[in-house]
């Protein structure tokens, strides 16, 4: 069977509905699909924009049986220059059910690492998935962004958080947990020593905003030495990122003496079954001058909390960014949120186990925006 991998096309949507409904007719996951639409609704390519996604398929001809999404964004490199880097995100194979398919998953990394040998993958899920497991094969550089979590209601969050809850004995130790005090109880000192604890900051003031500010421009600059790599996060590319329509993400701006020092983009997680009936808010995004990062922090979970949120969750790559939420009461959890990097990638980040200490890695430069964060 001679397979083609090229660009998804209006003409190809009822192909990709037969190559849906096969997958989900092996009992696969029903959210397991590819995009029914041709045109991406997040950032579809646009001669103005240098940020955009792209959708490829692997045809044959009897049919689709697989297909990936490029998306190509600015990032500025450890050698100080702005390069664009393709994100290889949502690859699916038809053999995944069905083992005659079994090497359209390497076709289909292949294909995009020919147009985007710059290239890395972000998420994907924890190492014992199949795509970490082959890009380890292929020698790419990588490693888990760290994860960090705050409880805000600890007895909603005992009783409900599902992977805690694996066996009866253990539930049972939770539900008296719960039920007596002693996970509020020990939630509150932990999160008040490390407030004792943490560096003092001045203060500011924090503004949510409808779009972000001009002045989002010079923070960029002024900051960016900051990280060794980090996507542009310039006044063009936040406003694309972040619009105004996108009512169920929240922009923070804070500011101290009218300057702004930095920002924030927090919103309310997808269900998923693990995390019980909890409303979990994330951290999606942040940027700030160097040791301003605290003061973000801060101003964001105190809008989460203001907005009801039982759990807070982020990933954050630079460890001063990880510092900070460690100051401010996060606990540090098991990550499955992995970064890899091409070969050619891997190249401009060496030596790679310093540089990955600074890279400014967020869920927003996943696959996650504009909903699935």
């Amino acid at each position: 069977m001679a397979l083609h991998i090229q660009p998804y096309r209006a003409e190809h949507e009822p192909a990709v509905a037969d190559f849906n409904r096969r997958i989900r007719a092996a009992g696969e996951d029903e959210n397991l699909v590819f995009y029914q639409s041709a045109t991406p609704r997040w950032l579809p390519p646009a001669s103005s924009s240098r940020i955009h996604n792209e959708f490829f398929l692997a045809i044959a001809n009897d049919g689709v049986h697989g297909g990936y999404a490029l998306k190509t964004q600015d990032f500025l490199l450890p050698d100080g220059q702005i390069r664009s880097i393709g994100y290889y995100h949502h690859p699916l194979s038809e053999g995944i059910v069905d083992k005659a398919h079994a090497a359209i998953g390497m076709l289909l990394l292949r294909d995009a690492i020919t147009r985007s040998p710059l290239l890395y993958c972000l998420g994907m899920g924890g190492y014992e998935r199949p795509l970490p497991q082959m890009l380890i094969r292929l020698g790419w550089s990588h490693f888990a962004v760290p994860f960090f979590f705050r409880v805000l209601r600890p007895a909603k969050f005992l009783r409900q958080m599902q992977t805690l809850r694996h066996s009866a004995a253990r539930r049972l130790a939770l539900d008296l947990a719960a039920f007596t005090g002693a996970g509020w109880l020990g939630t509150k000192l932990f999160q008040s020593y490390r407030a004792l604890t943490s560096p003092r900051v001045k203060r500011s003031e924090a503004l949510e905003v409808q779009i972000f500010s001009q002045e989002t421009q010079s923070l960029w600059v002024d900051a960016r030495s900051n990280c060794s790599l980090t996507a542009v996060r310039d006044h063009q590319t936040l406003r694309l990122l972040y619009p105004g329509s996108e009512s169920h993400l929240s922009r923070i701006e804070v500011r101290r003496d009218g300057r702004l020092i930095g920002w924030a983009v927090v919103g309310e997680r997808r269900h998923d079954a693990k995390y019980g009936n909890l409303r979990v808010g994330s951290v999606v995004d942040n940027w700030a001058f160097p040791g301003e990062s605290l003061s973000i922090v801060q101003h964001a979970t105190q809008v989460l909390e203001r907005q009801g949120f039982d759990l807070i969750l982020t990933n954050q790559g630079h460890q001063g960014w990880g510092r900070a939420f460690l100051a401010s009461g996060y606990l540090p959890g098991p990550s499955n949120f992995l970064f890899a990097a091409s070969r050619k990638l891997s190249e401009l980040l060496e030596p790679f186990d310093h540089v990955k200490l600074r890279m400014h890695l967020t869920r927003a430069d996943g696959d996650g925006l504009p909903r699935n964060f």
